[in-house]
């Protein structure tokens, strides 16, 4: 363990894999631009010798991930679906994944379209049902990929509930902790095996760059995600590791202000005669409002809302201004989104149905602006509504 583990979760933030640089004493870690390095004869250099194989910038991020997971390795990629796909090359054809009914649509983009070509078996299930999971345990399961909370309804899984399933049965759990970020939700501490972020989200902070992240806890898992790093070549650019490491810096108080102005706009909506129902785990209202202060340490700025038709929510987000109607979330500004229209699309309208994504469901990413202003904001919009 190093020193820096431990330390406190801020703290972590800005020095774990940060520390000045050696040469020069720069507080902040180089930008290595370099596709090749200089060795002193054969078989002997310094640590990298390719930079799709090793970068020093990368090498910071990774360092500092993993850090602020608890795991034992980090390993980044040029986005979060190529760290999925990062994810699944664990698999051999004949394998089989049970992965819940309601993650990220590109999630099952890529495993229904790309990964059975392979041979790989997937089972779709409602993972907030513990039972649902074991029951889909089958001989030749290998992994259960979770998200928790789901996007947009903010549906929670028991992280560790599913982790002693898995593990009673050999299988490896893993768990997209994109809407929590390290600073709320460390699935690793409750028994996950695997920790997978979209880094383009809250770990960035900025809307500036994509990139994803594997963190594993086995000597393996490092072994492997490298070994996929390098003969995939789907890494992340050293410039882009450098806005992961500048983000990653302001996490701490970057989530602390999201989560108290997430509270808020929740609280509104909760109350605005215009909505029909809020998801938000803050709220006592939710179902699992219970489950998310046990294995969570804060509730975020996710949330989703229904104001009961498509009609209802073009009225509304077309006249926002501090918000930004756009795909995406995380940023320091406000994201809101239309999920049937936009997010999720591509599942089609009896899947949407099926998961309670309704026509009138309006997602949004509270971002960290004067909560007054996005409080102002939402209601002007609002007003609009069934005009």
């Amino acid at each position: 363990m190093s020193d820096w583990a431990k330390k406190g979760f801020a703290t972590r933030a800005i020095h774990a894999g940060q520390e000045p640089d050696a040469q020069t004493g720069a507080v902040n870690v180089p930008i290595y631009l370099t596709s090749t390095y200089a060795q002193e004869e054969i078989g002997k250099h310094k640590g990298w010798d390719y930079s799709r194989a090793g970068n020093p910038t990368r090498d910071a991020l990774e360092t500092s991930l993993a850090a602020l997971e608890g795991g034992r390795s980090a390993h980044v990629f040029g986005s979060g679906m190529a760290a999925i796909t990062g994810l699944i090359t664990m698999m051999r054809t004949g394998d089989h994944v049970i992965c819940g009914e309601n993650v990220y649509g590109g999630t099952t983009r890529m495993f229904n379209q790309v990964a059975t070509g392979y041979g790989i078996e997937f089972t779709y299930v409602d993972t907030s049902d513990v039972e649902a999971v074991r029951k889909a345990i089958q001989p030749a399961t290998k992994l259960v990929h979770i998200e928790t909370p789901t996007n947009p309804l903010m549906t929670l899984t028991d992280i560790r509930a599913v982790a002693d399933i898995c593990h009673e049965h050999g299988v490896e759990l893993s768990v997209d902790n994109t809407f929590m970020s390290p600073y709320f939700q460390r699935p690793i501490e409750f028994g996950a095996d695997i920790v997978m972020h979209s880094t383009t989200k809250f770990l960035n902070g900025h809307s500036d760059g994509l990139g994803g992240v594997l963190v594993g806890t086995k000597p393996e898992h490092k072994e492997k995600f490298a070994f996929v790093q390098k003969c995939t070549g789907g890494i992340l650019s050293p410039f882009e590791c450098y806005l992961i490491l500048r983000g990653v810096k302001t996490l701490a108080v970057r989530m602390k202000q999201h989560d108290e102005n997430g509270r808020k706009v929740a609280e509104l909506l909760a109350r605005h005669p215009k909505v029909l129902r809020v998801h938000y785990p803050g709220l006592e209202a939710h179902p699992q409002h219970e489950l998310a202060q046990r294995q969570m340490s804060g509730f975020g700025s996710m949330l989703a809302f229904d104001v009961g038709s498509l009609e209802h929510a073009n009225d509304m987000l077309k006249r926002v201004r501090v918000c930004t109607l756009g795909e995406s979330l995380g940023g320091v500004e406000t994201l809101i989104s239309h999920p049937a229209t936009m997010t999720h699309a591509a599942i089609g309208a009896e899947m949407r149905a099926k998961l309670g994504i309704t026509d009138g469901l309006v997602r949004i990413s509270v971002g960290i602006e004067d909560v007054g202003d996005i409080l102002g904001d939402l209601e002007q919009a609002m007003e609009w509504m069934g005009r």
